[in-house]
C-alpha cells in the first residue's frame, strides 16, 4: 500500500513528461478539435445530400448536391454537353475543398505526434546520461526523472497519433463518399442532356 500511495497521479505523470509532453498535449487537443469539427460538418453535409437525393427536382443551395443540381437547372438547354460538363465539373470542384478540408492537417498531427514523442525520448535520455555522468549509476532514483520523461513523451505521442489515425480514416471515407455522389449525379445529368439532344435530333 505504501508503494501504491507513492505512485504518481496522472497530472504528475504529465509533469514528468516535461516540455515535450506539454507540446504533444497541445498539438493533440488542436488535432482532436479540428477533427471533431470536420466530422460534425460532414455528418451535416451527408444529411443534406441524402435529403437532396430524395428530391432531386427541387435543388436547394444549403447542400453541395443541391448547388450542383442548380448549375444544371439554371443552364437550361443553351449549352453544348461539353460546356455543361465543364460547368458541372467546376461546381463539383468548388464543393470538394470544404468536404476534404483539414485532412492534411490531421495527417500532419498524426505524423508529428510520434516524432515529438521521440524528441521527448531523446531529451529524457540525455538528461539520464547527464545524471549518470555527474553522480554515477549507484542510485536508480537519480535517473528516474530522465527515464520517466523519455517514456511518458513516447506514450503521449502515440496516444494522440493512434486515435487520430482512425478518426482521419473515417473523415476520408465520408468525404470520398460525398464527392463520389457529386460525381455520379453530375455524370447522370450530363448523360441525360446528351440523350435528350439525341432524341430531338432523331425527331
Amino acid at each position: 500500500l505504501a508503494l501504491q500511495v507513492e505512485r504518481p497521479s496522472l497530472e504528475e505523470r504529465v509533469e514528468q513528461g516535461g516540455w515535450p509532453g506539454y507540446i504533444i498535449i497541445v498539438v493533440g487537443i488542436v488535432g482532436f478539435l479540428v477533427a471533431m469539427y470536420q466530422l460534425v460538418f460532414l455528418l451535416k453535409v451527408d444529411r443534406g445530400v441524402r435529403s437532396q437525393l430524395a428530391n432531386p427536382g427541387a435543388p436547394s443551395d444549403n447542400n453541395p448536391l443541391g448547388r450542383v443540381l442548380q448549375v444544371f437547372k439554371n443552364d437550361g438547354e443553351t449549352h453544348d454537353p461539353e460546356v455543361l460538363e465543364l460547368r458541372l465539373s467546376e461546381a463539383v470542384l468548388k464543393e470538394t475543398p470544404d468536404i476534404e478540408r483539414f485532412q492534411q492537417f490531421i495527417r500532419l498531427v498524426i505524423a508529428a505526434g510520434p516524432l515529438l514523442g521521440l524528441l521527448g525520448t531523446v531529451s529524457g535520455m540525455i538528461e539520464t546520461f547527464q545524471v549518470i555522468t555527474e553522480a554515477g549509476s549507484s542510485d536508480p532514483k537519480l535517473m528516474a526523472g530522465g527515464i520517466s520523461k523519455a517514456m511518458i513523451a513516447t506514450v503521449l505521442g502515440l496516444g494522440i497519433a493512434i486515435p487520430l489515425l482512425f478518426i482521419n480514416a473515417i473523415l476520408a471515407s465520408r468525404s470520398r463518399a460525398l464527392v463520389q455522389i457529386l460525381d455520379e449525379q453530375s455524370a447522370g445529368l450530363l448523360a441525360e442532356r446528351i440523350e435528350s439532344q439525341q432524341v430531338d435530333q432523331r425527331a
